[in-house]
């Protein structure tokens, strides 16, 4: 018995993180960006209600015989609306004291009186209640699970015209009340199917799995089921990139530190933990693409020189062509690290630079083989919805002119305050003192051509979860440790019916969502 209990404690951590993957990108909706939706929501509630179908009224009461068709709402009145966070993935919009314009034609018969024409009625003190529950589908995308809705009409008027609008509105009550019950019924459906399918759909353009570029995908699959309170809802995405070509490769384990959102001034933050940068770098050296090769005219003649002259002797007694061209070869030995800090933003790089003179028509011959390590800095900053992260080898302060001489270009991205650079030898530590003079010139060629090639490569960066028609606004970069955050405000470039009928469901086929990636935008900042 006791060793059972100590064998359940030895695996009760692991079973706790078993049942809680944590995320490698985190975001947080507050309720100031709940009341943006809120008015978007409002302007779409108000079309699919003008859309109301209702069904041709007819019957007899005694000598009275009506019917009633081609009903048409003309107009709404939704002033008292709100939409806020309950507690257990729900969202609860409310409709008060609304009022509902509707114009329909009459048939009217009473004894031996005939009478066609049209009925402005008025429907008062409408009230909408419905409750959206939120989770995530089997492709880990967050929908709507279920609504419940009530709606119910105070009361509602009929107003005649014509010699016999006395007549007709002493027995107007079978037909308001009729109308009324019609227009009651009609409510719900109306806006059941506009949750469950129609703002579904507007979620579908959330990507799940999207491919960055032609090397790495990203998987933004939800973790669990969207956590709401009374002021946010938080969404744990996995937050992973995966080599195209290996997809089903075992996947890189999450071991950095959970983001911890904890600020609810602004409409929407964005939490990125180390896991998240570290999956890209993994990704992309499990590709084979971390390999860049310089030849010939590609070499800085500066460096070439004192390459030429430090070489000489192997070159004069290896090769009988000196003027052979140089070639140089920089591969990263291991998966690049990204380290976050309140202070900055930082990558951890090893590698090796094998210098070789390839002679016409002959095999390359090495000159030399060094390893290099080096710390980069890394500026994280948003470009429309796309977050990008350029690489550099400078250093940058935060005062006016910095501690370091530099002021950073922009205030809102993050920096790190130092890198670092040095080579080696693999062979001997003689060697790597004979290659201290190459230290400076090497630097410069990682700073002024490598790091071009390397930032443009990345330029076009990786789409954030919203979806479409919805973009950042004011955002600002601030660093934790093991984390950072990205805070905004948001805005519709897009109005949600817009987006909606681009991806409106053909009626005749089914609606599976697809858990492929999909290929990446050109243009990220269409997006």
């Amino acid at each position: 018995m006791a060793a059972g209990s100590c064998l359940l404690l030895l695996l009760l951590p692991s079973l706790v993180t078993a049942l809680h993957s944590p995320p490698g990108c985190k975001i947080r909706i507050t309720s100031k960006g709940l009341d943006l939706v809120k008015q978007e929501g409002l302007r779409f509630v108000e079309q699919e209600l003008q859309n109301i179908t209702v069904s041709d009224l007819h019957g007899k009461e005694g000598q009275f015989q009506y019917n009633i068709s081609q009903v048409k709402v003309t107009d709404l009145q939704l002033a008292l609306s709100d939409l806020n966070f309950q507690p257990q993935q729900h969202l609860v919009f409310n409709i008060n004291d609304a009022s509902i314009s509707l114009r329909f034609h009459r048939q009217l018969l009473y004894w031996f009186f005939y009478d066609i024409g049209s009925i402005n009625a008025s429907a008062d003190g409408v009230h909408i209640y419905t409750v959206l529950q939120l989770a995530k589908d089997e492709a880990g995308r967050l929908k709507i699970s279920n609504m419940t809705c009530n709606a119910s009409i105070a009361r509602m008027h009929a107003g005649f015209s014509g010699t016999l609008r006395k007549v007709y509105e002493f027995l107007s009550t079978f037909i308001v009340t009729g109308m009324r019950f019609l227009l009651s019924q009609q409510i719900c459906p109306s806006l059941e199917h506009a949750s469950l399918v129609l703002l579904n759909s507007l979620l579908d353009t959330v990507p799940v799995k999207n491919y960055v570029d032609e090397h790495i995908g990203i998987d933004y699959s939800l973790l669990r089921d969207p956590s709401v309170s009374t002021d946010t809802l938080d969404l744990d995405f996995k937050g992973m990139f995966f080599p195209r070509a290996r997809e089903d490769q075992e996947e890189l384990e999450n071991h950095a530190v959970e983001p911890v959102i904890k600020e609810t001034e602004r409409m929407v933050y964005v939490a990125f933990s180390e896991y998240f940068f570290d999956s890209a770098m993994h990704s992309y050296f499990q590709a084979g693409v971390l390999t860049i090769e310089l030849q010939g005219e590609k070499v800085p003649k500066d460096l070439e020189v004192l390459l030429r002259a430090t070489f000489f002797g192997t070159i004069f007694m290896m090769s009988p062509s000196v003027d052979a061209p140089l070639r140089l070869t920089l591969q990263v030995s291991a998966p690049p690290r990204c380290i976050i800090k309140p202070s900055g933003t930082s990558v951890s790089v090893s590698a090796f630079l094998n210098i070789s003179l390839v002679p016409p028509d002959r095999p390359p011959i090495q000159l030399s083989s060094m390893a290099m390590e080096t710390k980069l800095s890394a500026k994280v900053f948003l470009q429309g919805k796309a977050l990008r992260v350029q690489l550099d080898l400078r250093r940058y302060g935060w005062g006016p002119m910095g501690a370091w001489g530099e002021s950073p270009p922009h205030p809102n991205h993050n920096y790190l305050l130092l890198s670092r650079f040095r080579i080696y030898s693999k062979q001997s530590a003689l060697e790597s003192l004979a290659l201290f003079s190459l230290q400076a010139p090497l630097k410069t060629l990682l700073q002024l051509t490598i790091m071009p090639i390397i930032n443009e490569r990345t330029k076009k960066g990786v789409q954030i979860p919203l979806p479409e028609g919805m973009d950042f606004t004011r955002e600002v970069v601030t660093n934790h440790a093991g984390f950072l955050t990205v805070g905004a405000d948001l805005h519709f470039s897009k109005g949600l019916r817009e987006v909606i009928e681009k991806y409106r469901p053909v009626p005749t086929a089914a609606a599976h969502p697809s858990s492929q990636p999909a290929e990446p935008s050109v243009d990220p900042s269409s997006l």
